[in-house]
């Protein structure tokens, strides 16, 4: 419990989440903006019939229209919530989902120690980005894929991630946070990265052929994947030198890269945890 309190006293739940990130402004709640955080918190508050809003902790903040297939959050709720029924896992996931219709679901519930923290807890993040070279320009393919020209070479595109593993910094491929210095560095720990061709089961890309990359780190900065994927996909066009990836890591500068790419193709797939995975 988070309180000696009995009326105050709280308990840590575990959330896993996964969403459709069309529907949201980013993970993290904003003024007058649509957000995950924002209906998770507004969705519970109504469930509980909580007085305030509860905070939500995220394991990753996805940006704009990323999706998540694993999310991982915590948030502290009362221990004697203000309803007829106790705070059960499976009641709650029920009525959590039955509200947020499809938007967000949630696939767990876990009652946890205080010392869990969604964030400062987790030992690495793996997103996901798939690629679409030559499909038809469709709605639905472009909500889960990026549709780019092909042919793309792939063995190059794999030799651009390779230079990605290992601790380098990333300033070229990520957005500067705010009152960060152009000199200061963004330094992070990627553990693994590699593109592979993989099957379209449902036939939606007729002629096209799916590329997904699989990158896990340690933590990520802002647009650092989809900096990272369109830089590959030119190598792989043949639009941007082979040794790209490797040159910018080692003297950092944005300029002359392509921008980041749609933010549709790319999703949360796991957060690692001493122990195990999401």
């Amino acid at each position: 419990m988070s309180s000696s309190d009995p009326v105050a006293a709280t308990q840590r739940w575990r959330l896993d989440l996964a969403y459709d990130g069309r529907a949201f402004s980013g993970f993290a709640s904003q003024p007058r903006l649509e957000t995950v955080a924002g209906a998770l918190r507004e969705v519970l508050a109504r469930t509980l019939r909580l007085e305030a809003e509860p905070v939500i902790v995220g394991a990753g903040r996805t940006d704009a229209g990323v999706h998540a297939l694993a999310q991982v959050v915590h948030v502290d709720l009362p221990a004697r919530p203000n309803t007829r029924h106790a705070l059960e896992p499976a009641r709650l996931v029920a009525s959590l989902n039955a509200q947020l219709r499809g938007r967000i679901h949630v696939l767990a519930a876990t009652p946890v120690e205080d010392s869990f923290h969604a964030r400062f807890s987790a030992t690495w993040r793996a997103y996901r980005y798939l690629v679409c070279a030559d499909g038809p320009r469709l709605d639905a393919l472009g909500a889960l894929a990026w549709c780019v020209p092909g042919p793309v070479d792939l063995a190059a595109m794999n030799a651009a991630a390779a230079e990605t593993l290992g601790v380098h910094d990333f300033r070229s491929f990520c957005r500067r946070a705010p009152r960060a210095a152009p000199e200061d560095p963004i330094n992070r720990l990627v553990l693994e990265a590699r593109w592979r061709v993989v099957d379209d089961p449902l036939e939606i890309a007729p002629g096209g052929t799916f590329l997904r990359l699989d990158i896990r780190a340690q933590s990520f900065c802002h647009t650092m994947v989809r900096s990272l994927v369109s830089t590959m996909v030119a190598i792989g066009q043949g639009r941007l030198a082979r040794d790209t990836v490797r040159r910018r890591l080692a003297s950092p500068q944005r300029d002359r890269l392509p921008a980041p790419a749609p933010p549709s193709g790319l999703a949360l797939v796991a957060v690692g945890y001493d122990g195990g995975a999401s």
